[in-house]
């Protein structure tokens, strides 16, 4: 049907060949490249404290963006949505840099971005409405948490240079280091985070974290005439030159090409290309793949819902899949569609991803620009705002929302995603919250299923039974979960009865547990001398006794179309 044609369609350049064929003007051209400004301005000291954040130097935030920015919008299928490097990703990204260093993290990056093109392929894209909301409030939450805790030792200025690997160890660490709190940074920190909470109350389009961040400068920059020591990103991250000498803060460079293999590992060395390396990298990548699906194509509905066109999912994966391929062949870390960034792209007015292209070309003229001055940006400023991130991607409102009202199996899937999620890991938390949730849902749809008697109900069994004789309405799907449980009960009854009529018109499947079930039904009659007669069978169940060859026992079992032909056999 065409109005579905969006949920199987797969072309690399989906959303821009479909804003192009409706056809595109210099005043569309204006409003995407004022958007793409704002867009640009806003993600350039994101994609910095998300970089930092992941355990790599800032600079390759700022590639992410460049170059995913560019190519996602480019190849992909949502309009509106703007790639680069994202909240959600740090959990997964922090550890793989700390073990396998940045040549790891780019190649687990490549390794992702062709499983989500397999994805695509597969026309998997639509498989995102089948994750619970219980599930994906639970990992963003617990997501949430463990960024919150990653900022803390800059936010306090506890000068610790690694954090361990498990929430635990790291509440442990934070708290036996609390005693070196340094009160220069935590008031940058604070100074930063006031202004990013009063400045959204002076309705104004200037978006919270850039007065916040230059608000953190300046005071950083007063502090630390004083000699008071504040971290800045140029006294925390340094690059080589051409010359042998050392540049502080970040290159003021295009991004270059390179092999990812060939980019440091942990100890410093090429992290090198082997089969080893790659199996280590293989589970990493499938949980990247796995996030930036499910992240880029929930936001892509979301944004949907707000400007009333429709997406292509898989398209959208095709396009991520691609722009994570390339990028970290040129230093870009993971990257995927970032909501609080897209839903600015279009409250800012796009029309087409070219606000998102022009997003990245804004982004790269900072980074040359620029550069010099990103320098003093401030680690304590950068933590703030990486709190807030945090605080609005866990949607707090929505969470106890959902604690108050959901029922008992949500909560129960919420909480075993937020606390695996917070004490393991995400890839642990999505598999079970998805399994449990699963469960939990089998469990509800089998107790719907009922069988009642309707021997006396004489709207729909208008004459007299003969003696022995009973009719069972069943209603409700017959599968694995319920049709054991119905048909059981019903073989009790048959030791009782000369025979039974099982009325079926409120069956709407039955499965292979289901014909099970009902062969060992008819078996046990059998035995105990008894008949059943199953009348008004529905199109799916039908199919499956057919499909199953399953035919009438002579003197025990027989079909009949409507309960008044299995009445009139009996009477």
């Amino acid at each position: 049907m065409p109005h579905r044609a969006h949920l199987f369609s797969l072309r690399v350049g989906h959303a821009l060949r479909e804003v192009l064929s409706e056809g595109y003007s210099a005043s569309h051209l204006i409003k995407d490249g004022l958007a793409g400004l704002t867009v640009g301005i806003i993600a350039i000291p994101l994609a910095m404290a998300l970089a930092i954040a992941s355990g790599v130097p800032p600079q390759y935030g700022l590639y992410t963006a460049i170059v995913a920015g560019f190519l996602i919008a480019l190849t992909g299928g949502s309009r509106f949505s703007i790639s680069g490097p994202t909240a959600a990703f740090v959990v997964i990204l922090y550890p793989i840099a700390q073990q396998y260093g940045l040549g790891g993290l780019l190649m687990a990056t490549v390794m992702a971005g062709v499983i989500m093109i397999l994805l695509a392929v597969m026309r998997l894209g639509r498989l995102i409405e089948y994750i619970p909301e219980p599930v994906t409030l639970g990992f963003t939450g617990g997501i949430a948490v463990v960024i919150a805790l990653l900022q803390v030792k800059d936010f306090l200025g506890l000068g610790l240079e690694e954090m361990p690997e498990h929430t635990i160890e790291k509440v442990s660490v934070l708290a036996t280091h609390l005693d070196a709190l340094h009160w220069p940074s935590l008031i940058v920190a604070l100074a930063t985070l006031a202004v990013m909470l009063a400045w959204p109350r002076l309705k104004t389009p200037v978006p919270a974290h850039l007065p916040a961040v230059l608000v953190g400068s300046l005071v950083a920059a007063v502090l630390n005439a004083q000699g008071l020591g504040i971290d800045t990103i140029g006294s925390r991250f340094s690059y080589a030159l051409a010359d042998g000498s050392v540049g502080l803060g970040i290159p003021p460079f295009l991004p270059s090409f390179e092999w990812p293999w060939l980019r440091p590992g942990a100890e410093g060395e090429p992290v090198g290309l082997s089969w080893t390396l790659v199996t280590d990298l293989l589970p990493a990548a499938f949980a990247i793949a796995m996030l930036g699906a499910i992240e880029s194509l929930l936001c892509a509905v979301v944004l949907d819902g707000m400007s009333g066109k429709r997406h292509s999912a898989n398209s959208e994966l095709l396009g991520q899949g691609i722009g994570n391929i390339v990028t970290p062949f040129f230093g870009g870390i993971t990257a995927t569609a970032a909501l609080a960034r897209s839903a600015a792209n279009f409250k800012a007015g796009a029309h087409s991803p070219i606000s998102a292209m022009v997003h990245a070309g804004v982004v790269l003229l900072g980074l040359v620009v620029l550069a010099p001055w990103l320098a003093y940006l401030p680690m304590p400023a950068m933590a703030a705002l990486l709190l807030m991130v945090a605080w609005n991607m866990s949607e707090a409102p929505k969470a106890v929302h959902l604690l108050k009202t959901a029922p008992r199996g949500d909560l129960w899937v919420f909480l075993t995603c937020f606390s695996l999620t917070v004490l393991i890991d995400m890839v642990m938390a999505i598999t079970v919250g998805v399994l449990l949730a699963a469960v939990l849902f089998v469990k509800d749809i089998a107790e719907m299923t009922r069988v009642r008697d309707i021997s006396d109900n004489r709207k729909l069994v208008d004459v007299d039974l003969p003696e022995g004789w009973s009719v069972f309405k069943i209603t409700g799907p017959l599968f694995f979960a319920a049709a054991d449980r119905i048909f059981g009960e019903l073989a009790t009854l048959c030791e009782s009865r000369k025979g039974i009529i099982l009325y079926m018109d409120g069956v709407t499947i039955l499965d292979a547990g289901g014909l099970a079930a009902l062969n060992k039904l008819i078996s046990q009659c059998q035995r105990t001398g008894s008949r059943i007669l199953i009348a008004d069978l529905q199109f799916q169940p039908l199919k499956t006794l057919a499909r199953a060859g399953v035919k009438p026992v002579d003197g025990v079992s027989s079909y009949h179309s409507t309960l008044s032909e299995a009445l009139e056999v009996i009477g």
